[in-house]
């Protein structure tokens, strides 16, 4: 069963880290298209990539993982690589969950205002860079959290 959940856990994580990779790149040049139909269904995209292929692939990223580890026998809250990944992984998905997702959701009714309207606001395009911004800070803990998975160094840098 140890494959098994392995190999759930890293398609889990090829699913939420493409996604946030990829989502990230479109939209930007969806945006500087000045388009107001286009930015429109690239931010209606944005919500159906985010909910199908984040959600989906962290959900199996935690259920592998964490039957990866029962079924290795792996101690969960001694292991350092394991603390630091779970770490890394919580990180990500708070700044996901807290920022993230909230702008997402704004921007989705201002997007489809500007769809029909054909004036895209300001604060878009400000919530669009501070998406942007805290997007690419919150792949930071995700790619550390690969890294760490990966390597599984056995005691944190600082100990």
């Amino acid at each position: 069963m140890y494959p098994f959940f392995k190999a759930m856990h890293i398609l889990g994580l090829i699913l939420m880290a493409g996604n946030v990779t990829v989502t990230a790149l479109w939209k930007v040049f969806a945006d500087r298209t000045n388009n107001p139909q286009i930015m429109a269904f690239a931010q209606w995209l944005v919500t159906v990539t985010d909910f199908s292929f984040t959600l989906s692939g962290g959900f199996l990223m935690v259920l592998g993982g964490y039957g990866a580890v029962y079924v290795g026998q792996w101690q969960l809250f001694e292991t350092p690589w394991l603390i630091l990944g779970q770490t890394m992984l919580g990180i990500a998905g708070a700044v996901w969950l807290g920022i993230l997702v909230p702008i997402q959701i704004k921007q989705a009714r201002w997007a489809q205002d500007f769809a029909v309207h054909g004036e895209v606001t300001a604060e878009y395009r400000q919530a669009s860079r501070t998406w942007l911004v805290w997007g690419l800070l919150s792949t930071v803990p995700l790619l550390a959290g690969l890294y760490v998975m990966i390597a599984k160094p056995t005691s944190f840098w600082w100990s």
